[in-house]
């Protein structure tokens, strides 16, 4: 509770900051530069609602990915990751649908000025995961124009691209849908299943289940040969890999392990550190 007490409170005094500064309506809106680099579609915001300004400091940072965590509570989508931090005000839509639909339109149809990939919106259901699924596709249905869209056997792309993950219990409705404006966030046990891409874009799964190493010492030859193995069966069907609960505290550690994700070429980085992974991958480039 005392971390989210000090959350809450750089929460306040970000958006005191922001407002003590007059700026034009899609800057203060989205966090849009002008000349800014392009975007890093391999960053990904772990838990970015945590972040003083959730979605906007993602986005300041050029994050391709940010994760949100929803809890139904009374027919209201909120945003927290446990429930004592449920706050009424803190909706799925005033943190991050109605912000990107704004952004989008300022940006006219894209999250980033220029560039037409989407962003990924991670949705992670901590609660039961039909009902919760069920109402987060009533409330997509309002923002139609901005989502991608599964129709009848085709994907139509959208500025964001919402993914579910969370509780597994959201899958049965949304195979069932032939219409959805989400997709589902499959595991490991998922390669090379029957789901394909136009269901399942994203697997995601657990480091420490997977891996022993955690960036010290040399990455041994077989965790890497089957990172890599890992990285090429995804891609061969259209899929993207991310693997959460990697080492995040700054240091070589956890730079030699970005490094190796990024050697792989897994598609998302998983961070709480924004400034951090966007100096990493903006150090990588120039080099």
């Amino acid at each position: 509770m005392a971390l989210t007490t000090r959350r809450r409170a750089l929460s306040t005094l970000g958006a005191a900051l922001a407002g003590s500064v007059a700026l034009p309506a899609t800057q203060a809106l989205a966090g849009e530069h002008p000349h800014r680099p392009r975007p890093l579609w391999r960053a990904h915001a772990h838990n970015d609602y945590e972040h003083p300004r959730p979605l906007l400091d993602a986005l300041d940072h050029r994050f391709g990915s940010v994760e949100v965590d929803i809890h139904l509570v009374d027919g209201q989508l909120l945003v927290a990751h446990d429930p004592e931090d449920l706050d009424p005000a803190r909706t799925l839509e005033s943190l991050y649908l109605d912000p990107l639909a704004a952004r989008v339109r300022a940006n006219r149809g894209s999250v980033y000025r220029g560039h037409r990939r989407a962003l990924q919106l991670l949705v992670d259901i901590k609660t039961e995961g039909a009902s919760t699924y069920r109402e987060l596709d009533r409330r997509l249905r309002r923002y139609r124009h901005l989502f991608t869209t599964y129709a009848h056997g085709r994907v139509v792309p959208g500025a964001v691209t919402a993914v579910v993950s969370g509780d597994r219990a959201a899958r049965a409705p949304m195979e069932a849908q032939r219409v959805r404006r989400a997709f589902y966030d499959g595991r490991l046990t998922d390669l090379g299943s029957p789901a394909r891409s136009s269901f399942v874009p994203l697997i995601s799964d657990n480091w420490t289940l997977n891996f022993t190493w955690q960036g010290v010492g040399p990455f041994p030859a077989a965790e890497r040969r089957k990172l890599r193995g890992i990285v090429r069966t995804a891609h061969a069907r259209g899929q993207r890999v991310r693997f959460w609960a990697t080492p995040d505290l700054p240091g070589p550690a956890r730079d030699a392990l970005w490094g190796e994700l990024v050697a792989a070429d897994v598609d998302h980085l998983n961070t709480d550190d924004l400034a951090g992974l966007e100096s990493f991958l903006d150090a990588r480039r120039r080099t």
